[in-house]
């Protein structure tokens, strides 16, 4: 074990001797799993009869990652998943910060502001509103790392399957839309042509527009060419094609020709919730633009294989995390929104004693109400260097002082 390890170790063993973790519901149908700072295994299949076997499981071993099972089982500790008797699982939303877009470019707290935004979402345009769930029955849970969980414990859920999950995530990310229905076509005869062979009607195929009343995605997707009919009408097409990067040039030249049609037809469109005002090439590149950039901008950010994973192990809320130090911290959707990490996160147990770290990079963030700019070899307060450590961002001590021995 390395100095950094043993740094990391005293802080969170002083930690678990001062905090317990929070027990999930129905603990003792869980499986327990653990890693380790003075050892490569991951240690799985263990289960807890009481909170205080495992409160001193954790100040004994001190694990620098601890997780427990989503699912629920009959004989938790048996060693194989088979024998374990599956009998349910909560539903699992994960969100992490380093599947967004530019995540690599980002600041750590960037990444976590960002991420909070993209939960907010989750829970209030889908979670809440089109899933029918209410804010008792979400449990949100930031990972302590760079991410955020919403845990469902409902009964309602528990025996939900994979492809059943996986369906929910489908909805939440849009996948597999059928465009035509949400606009689907109106076939209305306009007139009656006589030929040789009888009655010929001409027959016109409009799209229709989601009505006011409409639920779910046809509510979202409503409102969505709301905002893209008055920016067909209202924006410069230089501007129209950056802001949805599915437009051509072949179809910046088309809206430029049909900018007159659409804001002639913009107020009767939802007044009448049919295109058919609006000439067919026209109705067929906005549904082409509503496809390719709209629906996309009104998803949710999920981990698309945690959810569909009934077997599943996650963050254990009240241990800390072991690469940020981090707790593990239930929160509400309304803590959420003035939720700060590092600030709301940082265990107390962690004092402003001066700790000796040595910088890898030039680093600065905020902390606890302190902003720090650091560089080569610096003091910071035992719970900066904690994070900077876990983050390999610093190594514990000075590096000028570690000399090789010569003998």
């Amino acid at each position: 074990m390395d100095n950094n390890s043993r740094f990391l170790l005293k802080s969170f063993r002083k930690y678990y001797k001062e905090n317990r973790p929070i027990m999930p519901d129905r603990f003792t149908k869980r499986e327990f799993g653990f890693m380790f700072f003075d050892r490569q295994m991951v240690q799985r299949h263990i289960g807890f009869p009481t909170p205080d076997e495992l409160s001193r499981f954790m100040v004994a071993q001190v694990p620098s990652h601890s997780y427990y099972s989503t699912a629920y089982y009959r004989k938790p500790n048996a060693p194989t998943m088979e024998e374990k008797e599956w009998l349910g699982a909560d539903l699992i939303f994960d969100l992490d910060a380093d599947h967004l877009e530019g995540a690599d470019k980002m600041s750590y707290s960037e990444m976590l502001g960002k991420i909070k935004e993209e939960m907010i979402n989750l829970t209030d345009s889908f979670l809440f509103s089109d899933l029918g769930f209410n804010e008792k029955s979400i449990h949100i849970v930031f990972s302590g790392g760079r991410g955020y969980h919403a845990h469902i414990p409902s009964k309602d859920v528990l025996t939900l399957g994979t492809h059943e999950r996986r369906e929910l995530v489908d909805y939440i990310t849009c996948s597999g839309l059928n465009i035509d229905w949400v606009f689907p076509f109106q076939r209305v005869v306009t007139s009656q042509q006589k030929t040789s062979a009888g009655n010929r009607a001409n027959i016109a195929k409009d799209r229709l527009i989601p009505p006011p009343e409409a639920g779910g995605w046809r509510r979202r997707m409503r409102h969505g060419l709301m905002d893209l009919v008055n920016d067909v009408c209202d924006l410069d097409p230089k501007v129209l094609k950056r802001v949805y990067p599915s437009i051509s040039s072949s179809t910046l030249s088309t809206i430029i020709k049909m900018q007159d049609d659409v804001r002639a037809s913009r107020k009767v469109l939802f007044e009448k919730n049919t295109m058919a005002t609006l000439g067919r090439n026209t109705q067929e590149t906005l549904v082409k633009i509503m496809k390719e950039d709209v629906a996309p901008s009104l998803t949710a950010e999920v981990d698309k294989p945690v959810t569909p994973d009934i077997k599943r192990i996650i963050r254990l809320p009240g241990s800390v995390h072991g690469k940020t130090g981090l707790r593990v911290i239930p929160i509400t959707r309304q803590q959420l929104t003035d939720f700060d990490p590092l600030r709301d996160a940082i265990p107390s147990s962690y004092s402003d004693e001066p700790v000796k770290i040595t910088m890898k990079k030039d680093y600065e963030f905020d902390m606890r109400g302190e902003h720090f700019s650091l560089s080569g070899e610096t003091e910071v307060p035992e719970f900066a260097a904690v994070f900077l450590i876990g983050r390999r961002a610093a190594d514990h001590g000075y590096a000028s002082e570690k000399k090789e021995s010569v003998f």
